[in-house]
């Protein structure tokens, strides 16, 4: 690529942040104000230098390097500090302290660890991880069998960091799940990131969400799933995907038989053709084996939903369907509701945010009590539905056993709806984790209040206290988990990888996704 130096030799493999694309100067974006409680820690800041030296003097190495030996001679936060000195970096103190705790973890003889360095952490302070923060975090990690994930969402990686990135997957053999979601990385970083998975063999689950790799970033992705036989879910929403690479994602997975789960939310789209919704359905007809889709903000009308369910007929392998934040009204109902009179396979289904109103949930749930018995969960959060419609849902709930999750909030509550979602949750048809509505009685009549749960309240965000991956907040990764097993859950967003805090989530037979 252009732009991108190729060293060799011992330049290869000791090329600093100056050899990497699109170099920024860190010192205007640090952010730390509370320096003074990590210096005890850290000791004095070595000073900084334009690049690192060609020829580093090679520093102890771990055990875990060496030979087959379980227990570490030296922790990650020695590593991290001597690489520092080593490469005249500044320590970044959150870093720091984050390897603090995953050396206790692994002193505890845990293994499959989550490195968690979310830069939107609320709980701590936080010094947000730049390219030159995660070059030497990379080397620190590169060879370590403890850790098999690594979360660092919201930070400041942007094109320096995803070069690097791409380094540790070339490198980093025990890898199984990498979250990059909203890190600044642009087009440049997605073809790196992609090109680095032409070989990867371990790799299951990528989020490079919200950061803007645009149309040639996608096609660099579209093009690594002709060749990557492992990544089984990969996440591409708020990318600003153009219709090219939507095309091309399309086209790719009639052949990819690896790939279970893929957002392709919120594409730039100009056209009102629905030429996204067309291909994608297509794509559905041909593919046997994805499980999840996820096609929010893809400016679907009634006409896409027609398509999609005229693929969703010869669909054996789809799961979970999220058409959420798109324009399907009720007569878009009156395809769905005829498909899941013969579909066995779908047990999710968000349509939040449309307007399928209460001629539509009427529709759906006349199916639903009568014909189907396979979904699990739907969503009609914020759908311009009147009480006739909800009461209609809640009996739906009333009658189908199979239908456990239901989310109404946002529509147009009356006192029928109130009432009947309260009996529902009294007489126990209706947990109580599984909507996203509690009753309460002011006065002699009952009341709905909402309720933080949902198919995925924690795609964008964890909370600062509490379950970070509670099953109630994300149901639908949770009654549809996408990959295979990996030895740790699925993230949130996601799945279920652990987010609380900053400590990381050991594997457990609690936690393994079957």
């Amino acid at each position: 690529m252009a732009g991108i130096p190729q060293p060799t030799g011992c330049d290869a493999q000791e090329t600093g942040p100056a050899h990497a694309p699109g170099r920024h100067d860190n010192a205007a974006t640090r952010r730390w104000g509370h320096t003074s409680m990590w210096r005890s820690r850290e000791g004095p800041t070595p000073a900084k230098s334009s690049a690192p030296p060609r020829i580093p003097t090679p520093s102890p190495r771990p055990a875990w390097v060496l030979a087959n030996r379980r227990e570490p001679i030296g922790s990650l936060q020695e590593h991290y500090n001597n690489l520092c000195k080593e490469k005249s970096k500044k320590i970044n103190p959150f870093i720091l302290h984050i390897l603090q705790g995953v050396d206790e973890e692994i002193e505890q003889g845990l293994e499959g660890i989550t490195l968690n360095v979310a830069g939107n952490n609320q709980l701590i302070p936080v010094e947000r991880v730049t390219g030159d923060d995660f070059w030497i975090l990379s080397k620190v990690l590169e060879k370590n069998p403890y850790i098999n994930g690594l979360d660092v969402r919201y930070n400041i990686l942007r094109d320096v960091g995803a070069y690097y990135a791409a380094k540790l997957l070339q490198k980093q053999y025990n890898l199984i799940y990498l979250n990059l979601m909203f890190n600044d990385i642009g087009p440049e970083g997605g073809d790196l990131i992609a090109k680095a998975l032409y070989k990867n063999v371990t790799l299951k689950y990528l989020r490079m969400t919200g950061n803007k790799i645009e149309n040639e970033g996608g096609m660099s992705f579209a093009a690594m799933l002709q060749i990557n036989s492992s990544l089984e879910k990969l996440d591409l929403g708020d990318c600003d995907l153009g219709m090219q690479s939507v095309i091309a994602f399309a086209t790719v997975l009639t052949q990819n038989q690896k790939i279970k789960g893929i957002n392709l939310n919120r594409p730039i789209l100009y056209g009102e053709q629905e030429e996204s919704t067309v291909h994608l359905s297509h794509m559905l007809k041909e593919n046997h084996c994805l499980v999840e889709l996820h096609m929010s903000k893809h400016g679907m009308r009634n006409g896409g939903m027609k398509q999609l369910c005229d693929a969703l007929y010869l669909s054996k392998s789809l799961r979970y369907l999220d058409v959420s934040c798109n324009k399907i009204t009720r007569d878009g109902m009156v395809f769905l509701a005829d498909v899941l009179k013969s579909n066995t396979t779908l047990e999710v289904i968000d349509l939040s945010f449309n307007r399928i109103e209460t001629a539509g949930a009427k529709c759906l749930s006349e199916t639903l009590t009568s014909h189907n018995r396979s979904l699990k969960a739907l969503s009609v959060v914020s759908n311009n539905i009147e009480g006739e419609g909800l009461v209609a849902l809640s009996q739906s709930v009333n009658t189908n056993l199979t239908l456990s999750n239901i989310y109404i909030w946002g529509n147009k509550f009356d006192e029928a709806t109130c009432v009947a979602y309260s009996e529902l949750i009294q007489t126990g048809c209706l947990k109580p984790d599984n909507t996203d509505v509690e009753p309460y009685v002011v006065d002699g009549r009952v009341h709905l209040a909402e309720v933080s749960n949902g198919l995925k309240k924690h795609y964008y965000w964890t909370p600062t206290y509490g379950e970070a991956c509670s099953h109630s907040a994300n149901a639908g990764f949770n009654l549809v988990p996408a990959t295979s097993k990996t030895g740790v859950r699925e993230d949130p967003s996601l799945g279920n990888w652990r987010m609380f805090g900053f400590v990381s989530q050991p594997a457990t037979s609690e936690n393994i996704v079957v």
